[in-house]
C-alpha cells in the first residue's frame, strides 16, 4: 500500500461497521457464510493458514471468517471514502486473513447480488497487495475504530513473524520432498508405494 492519502480512521471505522452489519443482515449472509465454509477443499496454499501455530481447520476456520469479513469491511469504506483508489484501499493484512478474504471472494455470484444490494465495492487487487502487514498499521487504527475489539493475535501476524514460521515451515516441507513453500515436488504418482507407505520420489 503506497497510497499517501488516506481516509481518516473513524471515518472509516463508523463505515466499515455500518458496512459490515449489513452484511450480517443481507439475505445472502448465511449462504455465504457456509459457501466459504465449503471452500475447505481448495484451501491448498503452503504459507498462508499454516503459518497458524497448531493450525486446525475445524477450530480456526471460522475465526478466520469473521475477521476476513472484517477487513472486507474495512477496505470496502477506504476504497468509498477515498473515491474508489484501488491503491488506498489495499490494506495490509496478514497471511491467515488474506487467505480466508480469497475464500469468501470466490463465492463471486453471492458477492456480486451483496455489492449490488449494498451499493458498496469489495475492492481486491492481487497486483496492488503488499505482503507487509506490520503491527500497529493503519489497518490497526481502522479495525479499532471500527469498535470490535482487540485483533485476535494468533491470526493476526506480523509479516516479520510469518516469514520467521514459512523459514521453519518450509524445513519441515523439504524433508517431505516439497520444494520451497510447496511449490513443487519431485513425487512421481506413477511410481510404486514404498514399504513405509509414502510415494517414491525420483532422483
Amino acid at each position: 500500500m503506497t497510497s499517501t492519502t488516506m481516509p481518516e480512521c473513524a471515518a472509516v471505522g463508523q463505515r466499515a461497521a455500518e458496512i459490515l452489519d449489513r452484511m450480517k443482515e443481507h439475505p445472502a449472509h448465511d449462504r455465504l457464510h457456509s459457501s466459504s465454509m465449503k471452500y475447505s477443499s481448495c484451501w491448498a496454499t503452503f504459507t498462508g493458514y499454516p503459518s497458524i501455530s497448531r493450525w486446525s481447520l475445524e477450530r480456526d476456520a471460522g475465526p478466520l471468517l469473521t475477521e476476513a469479513l472484517r477487513v472486507l469491511a474495512l477496505k470496502a469504506a477506504v476504497f468509498e471514502l477515498a473515491g474508489g483508489d484501488e491503491q488506498a484501499a489495499e490494506l495490509l493484512v496478514p497471511a491467515p486473513v488474506d487467505e480466508m478474504i480469497h475464500a469468501v471472494l470466490a463465492q463471486f455470484t453471492l458477492m456480486s447480488r451483496m455489492q449490488a444490494d449494498l451499493q458498496v465495492v469489495f475492492p481486491h487487487a492481487t497486483e496492488l497487495e503488499e505482503f507487509t502487514y506490520t503491527r500497529g498499521c493503519i489497518t490497526d487504527a481502522y479495525y479499532a475504530a471500527a469498535g470490535w475489539g482487540e485483533q485476535p493475535l494468533r491470526y493476526w501476524l506480523d509479516s516479520a513473524e510469518v516469514s520467521r514460521r514459512l523459514a521453519v515451515l518450509n524445513a519441515y516441507y523439504q524433508q517431505a520432498g516439497l520444494g520451497r513453500d510447496g511449490r513443487s515436488h519431485d513425487f512421481d504418482f506413477d511410481a510404486p508405494i514404498s514399504p513405509a507407505g509414502a510415494v517414491s520420489v525420483s532422483g
